[in-house]
């Protein structure tokens, strides 16, 4: 009986002030880096968000580029095919608009080529470089759930079995195995990430500068090339070219041809003005034909009467010397 009053009547166990202070920094230790761990997991997630996302866009930007100069290759062979049809200084000037234009597109390839290896490839390495800070970030946790449990396995047994010292002491040694390997892992996990930021600054300062100065470099010889272009299209001589055209559309026979078809296109009061003067002038011909016939007759008249008269002076004379 006095052996169940005395236990029944014993005081709670009690815990030494060592072993609370130990475990109050033990957990004020689990939570600041749970809070660290959530700082570097959020880290993580906003660059895995963001960079893929980043990604995805200037992937598609990369292919509609190289869409655009597949429309432009089709576009330098309609030119081409057009300028074949045309006359020679606008055929000459489209041709060579296209030579500057398909020349520009050598130079969108290596746009094209230069925003794959430098922008799209060391973002789509970032998928790769997220998934191994995941794992550290998992290895981190794992360490850090095992060095909790540990931690509440001697709360538990520190309760329950208070003079059992061995097993207290057995489980204060898990707990410290597990405390180390938490804190090592989460020392390694702040190098990691804290390299992990500086790299993530660093390309991305990189990546940024790579694109802008390929688009710079393939805009500068756009400028050039487009200024040539255009002085191409400036040369045509629109005069010359229409006059091979009009020599195409009329022959050089047309004018004679022209000539004819206006005189006979006359209008009828020209064409009676013109019958009016033939006329007159015919019967101006035959009054002068007619003048000329009676002045020749006159004439035949006189130089009969001379020899008539010749004649009688002649007979004369022969009778007075014959007298």
């Amino acid at each position: 009986m006095e052996t169940e009053r005395t236990r029944s009547t014993a005081p709670l166990p009690c815990f030494p002030p060592a072993a609370l202070a130990t475990m109050m920094l033990l957990g004020r230790g689990l939570d600041a880096r749970d809070n660290q761990t959530r700082q570097m997991q959020d880290a993580v997630s906003n660059v895995e968000k963001h960079f893929g996302e980043l990604c995805q866009i200037f992937a598609g930007y990369v292919r509609k580029t190289a869409r655009l100069r597949d429309k432009a290759d089709l576009l330098v062979n309609e030119i081409y095919a057009y300028a074949a049809t045309e006359t020679p200084n606008l055929k000459v000037g489209l041709k060579n608009f296209a030579d500057e234009f398909s020349r520009l597109q050598d130079y969108r390839q290596a746009e094209v080529d230069r925003l794959e290896a430098k922008v799209v490839e060391p973002l789509k390495c970032y998928g790769t470089i997220v998934k191994l800070k995941r794992d550290d970030l998992r290895a981190t946790l794992t360490a850090k759930s095992r060095e909790a449990k540990q931690l509440s396995q001697l709360e538990k047994t520190r309760q329950r079995n208070p003079s059992d010292l061995h097993v207290i002491y057995q489980a204060e040694n898990e707990l410290q195995r597990a405390t180390m390997d938490a804190t090592r892992t989460t020392r390694h996990l702040e190098e990691t990430i804290d390299n992990f930021e500086k790299q993530k600054i660093r390309d991305i300062k990189n990546i940024f500068s790579e694109f802008i100065t390929i688009e710079m470099l393939f805009h500068g010889k756009a400028l050039e090339i487009y200024t040539a272009a255009y002085q191409n299209i400036q040369n045509i001589d629109e005069n010359e070219d229409l006059e091979v055209f009009r020599s195409s559309l009329y022959p050089p026979d047309y004018q004679s041809r022209l000539d004819i078809v206006r005189a006979n296109s006359k209008s009828p009061l020209q064409r009676t003005g013109s019958s009016k003067s033939s006329v007159r002038t015919a019967q101006i011909s035959r009054r002068m034909l007619r003048k000329d016939e009676e002045e020749d007759e006159e004439e035949d008249e006189d130089d009969e009467e001379d020899d008539e008269e010749d004649e009688f002076d002649a007979t004369k004379e022969a009778f007075m010397r014959y007298r």
